[in-house]
Order: structure tokens, then sequence, then C-alpha cells
């Protein structure tokens, strides 16, 4: 009963910390909440005994990545973001959009529920600790995957120089 209440509560902050982050008008709020949010992950993971994967939730997205977004923040020009209308006129066609995408990850998760059993049980990864047990699965099964989003996120580091440099030329 209490863990099921743990994760149920992790579950009702998590979402109702998502909501709160697309729907303020101050990117500066939005950023902390993100901060309150990325520590309930970080406590979601501890609850599932991954303490590993929990203390790089709290160092890199909690440390790094949300310095980098208050830098962005701060680059922005607050007083023109703040004046601008909240919702355009396209709400329909989006909210038509995100109905599909539900429908298509709803689809997906019952896809899941009749995956076969991998290897790696509970007492695999008692032996073999959690950071070893990931290292092997990213390294071996999904070495691919992982250096196209190493590829993907070092196009958005140039695009991001690049558009940079243009701001400060003009």
């Amino acid at each position: 009963m209490l863990p099921k209440l743990f994760f149920g509560y992790y579950a009702v902050v998590i979402t109702f910390l998502s909501v709160l982050i697309i729907t303020r008008k101050n990117p500066v709020h939005s950023v902390m909440w993100m901060l309150l949010l990325f520590f309930h992950i970080a406590g979601l993971y501890l609850f599932l005994n991954a303490e590993f994967i929990a203390a790089i939730q709290v160092i890199v997205y909690a440390g790094a990545i949300l310095v980098l977004f208050l830098f962005v923040v701060l680059l922005l020009n607050l007083r023109e973001e703040l004046q601008v209308k909240r919702f355009v006129g396209s709400w329909p066609a989006g909210l038509i959009i995100a109905a599909g995408m539900l429908a298509i990850v709803v689809n997906v998760i019952k896809s899941f529920t009749a995956a076969p059993r991998g290897i790696y049980s509970i007492e695999y990864i008692k032996n073999a600790t959690h950071t070893k047990a990931l290292g092997q699965v990213l390294y071996t099964e999904y070495l691919f995957p992982f250096e196209i989003a190493s590829l993907i996120l070092l196009v958005a580091i140039i695009g991001a120089i690049v558009l940079a440099k243009r701001k400060l030329r003009s």
C-alpha cells in the first residue's frame, strides 16, 4: 500500500508540475517549476532503487541543463515576451494534433505489454549493479541510437552557435 501511495504522489506531482511549466507566462517561473520537477523525477528514481540515475538526474538536468535554460531565458527580452498574447488562433489544430499523438502513444503502450521478458531480472541487476547493467545495455544493444542522439545534440549546439553569431553581427 505504501509504495503505491509514494508512486501515486510522484505521478500526480510530476504531471501537475509539467502542466505548470508549459502554462506559466513568465519563463523564469517556468524554469523554477522545472527545477522542482527534476527533483521529483530524481525522487521517483530513488523510489525505484536506481540511485545512479537519480544522481545523474540531479547533476545533469537540475545542475547543468537548468543553468543553461536560465542563461537562455536571461538572454531573451522578457518584456516583449510578457506582452505577447499567450494563445494564438491555431489552438484547435494543435488540439487535434495532440489527440492524434495521444492515440498513437496509447497504441504503442498497448503493444509493449506483450513484449517478452529480457535477461535483466532483479537478481541479475543486484549482482551486476545498476550502473553496470545500464552501461552494458546502453553501449551494446543501443549503441547506434546513443550515437545518433549525440549527433543530434552536436547539430543543435552548432545551430545555436551559428544563430548566436548571426545575431551578434546584425
